[in-house]
């Protein structure tokens, strides 16, 4: 799944960064690389950009980056038990 179709309290894991060149390497600077924790914060009123907490900040991407995102959902046991 991509990071556009979680929702809102939502957990996942960064399985892989997607997209050409630039964009990859502008998506890893910022912190998205693969094997990290994110949790989904909120959409803007017309659901674009996101917003995520990552790495102890908040950041906020357009769906169209968030798509390039491949992550792993994380179930609500599995994020208490800090997996």
């Amino acid at each position: 799944m991509t990071l556009d179709k979680l929702k809102p309290g939502e957990q996942a894991i960064i399985r892989a960064v997607r997209g050409d060149g630039a964009l990859r390497l502008r998506l890893l600077d910022m912190g998205l690389i693969p094997r990290t924790r994110l949790t989904y914060r909120k959409a803007a009123p017309l659901g674009d950009p996101i917003e995520i907490h990552i790495r102890g900040y908040e950041l906020t991407l357009r769906l169209a980056e968030a798509r390039n995102i491949e992550v792993e959902k994380i179930e609500h046991n599995e994020a208490e038990a800090g997996v």
